[in-house]
C-alpha cells in the first residue's frame, strides 16, 4: 500500500482538497457527552449506555437537552435550536473527550443548519460516534470542520445496549485503534473485483442522497471509498436514490464501494445485491458486500475521513492509518 501515514490526509470535498484530522483515542478518565441530535431515546436505554460507558473507565455527562421530545413533532428529540446548541456546546467544550450519538432517526439535516462552524472549527477535534442519520453529521464534519469521525453505534440503541460485540467494536476503536485497522465480516466478497486506494466516507444512502447539492455537503465523491447501508427501504427506492447520486456525476472518480447491511429491504439481500452490481459495475471500481456496518447486530464501527485500502478480493477494508490518534 502507498505510504499514507500522516495524522491528517486530503480528500476532494464541496471546497476543494481538504485535510481531515484525526481526532484523539479515549484514555481512562476521559470525559464523553452524550446528545441527541434526531430522534429521541428510550430511557431504560439511555441509563444501560452510561453504566456501559462507565464500565470502560469514562466518565459520562449527559447533554442538558438528551432527554427531550419535540412538543409536537413527536419523531424529533426536542427542538432543533436545543439539539444543535447541545450537539455544539459539547464540541466547544475543552474539557469533552468525545461526543456520542444516543440514536440516529430523523432530524440531523435540521440540526446541521443551525451550528456554528466558525465557533466549531476553534475547538479541538474530538470523536464523533453516530451512524443512520447521524450520516449527515458525519459529511457536515468532514467538509466543515476537516475531522475524521467515528461511524459506529448509537448508544442509545438495541445496535448497542445489549450487543458485546458492537460495544466491543466501538471500545476498541476509541481506546486501541491499531486493534482495528484490517476490518472484514465471515460473508464479505467480491460484487466486483479488484483492490483500489481512497478515503473512507459516506454511511446510509439515503442521508445521502437527500443531502446532496444542499450546504455542509459534498459535491464530489471523488478520490473516496464510498461506504453505503440502508434500513427499511424496498428495492426500487434504493434504485431511485443510488441512481440519482450516479446520474448527476457525484460518483465520478470513485475509487470503490464498501456495501454494508440492507436489513428489511425487501424483498431481500440477494436482490439487492443484484441492484448495486447493475448500477455499480460500470463504474469501473472494486465494490465489496457483505461488510457488516450499519443497521445489523454486531455492527462494525469503520472510522471515516482516513486512507485505506479497499480488497474487494480479499474481502476487507484495510486503514492505512487508525481512526483515532
Amino acid at each position: 500500500m502507498t505510504e499514507m501515514a500522516d495524522a491528517v490526509v486530503r480528500v476532494a470535498d464541496a471546497r476543494g482538497v481538504r485535510a481531515l484530522v484525526r481526532p484523539p483515542r479515549l484514555r481512562e478518565g476521559d470525559r464523553v457527552r452524550l446528545v441527541a441530535p434526531c430522534s429521541p431515546v428510550p430511557a431504560e436505554r439511555l441509563e444501560a449506555a452510561v453504566g456501559t460507558l462507565r464500565g470502560w473507565g469514562l466518565e459520562v455527562e449527559l447533554a442538558p437537552h438528551v432527554r427531550e421530545r419535540h412538543p409536537r413533532l413527536p419523531y424529533l428529540a426536542g427542538a432543533d435550536a436545543t439539539r444543535a446548541a447541545d450537539l455544539q456546546e459539547a464540541w466547544c467544550d475543552p474539557d469533552v473527550d468525545a461526543v456520542l450519538c444516543v440514536r440516529g432517526g430523523d432530524g440531523a439535516h435540521r440540526t446541521v443548519d443551525l451550528l456554528d462552524f466558525d465557533a466549531m472549527r476553534r475547538a479541538e477535534p474530538k470523536a464523533l460516534v453516530g451512524f443512520s442519520d447521524i450520516t449527515a453529521l458525519h459529511e457536515a464534519f468532514a467538509v466543515e470542520l476537516g475531522v475524521a469521525t467515528v461511524h459506529g453505534p448509537v448508544v442509545g440503541t438495541g445496535y448497542f445496549v445489549g450487543d458485546p460485540v458492537a460495544q466491543e467494536e466501538l471500545r476498541a476503536t476509541l481506546f486501541e485503534p491499531e486493534r482495528r485497522t484490517v476490518l472484514t465480516s465471515p460473508g464479505a466478497h467480491a460484487l466486483v473485483p479488484g483492490r483500489a486506494e481512497g478515503v473512507t466516507f459516506g454511511g446510509n444512502l439515503s442521508l445521502l442522497n437527500d443531502g446532496l447539492a444542499t450546504p455542509h455537503s459534498r459535491l464530489s465523491a471523488s478520490g473516496g471509498i464510498l461506504l453505503l447501508e440502508d434500513v427499511g427501504e424496498d428495492v426500487a427506492r434504493l434504485d431511485r436514490m443510488l441512481t440519482h447520486l450516479l446520474r448527476t456525476g457525484w460518483a465520478d472518480g470513485l475509487a470503490g464501494v464498501a456495501l454494508g447491511s440492507w436489513t428489511d429491504c425487501p424483498p431481500g439481500p440477494e436482490v439487492v445485491a443484484e441492484l448495486m452490481r447493475d448500477r455499480l459495475e460500470p463504474l469501473g471500481v472494486p465494490v465489496l458486500w457483505g461488510l457488516e456496518f450499519g443497521h445489523c447486530a454486531a455492527q462494525l464501527t469503520v472510522p471515516l475521513g482516513v486512507p485505506a485500502l479497499l480488497d474487494a478480493d480479499g474481502g476487507r477494508l484495510e486503514l492505512a492509518v487508525p481512526g483515532l490518534a
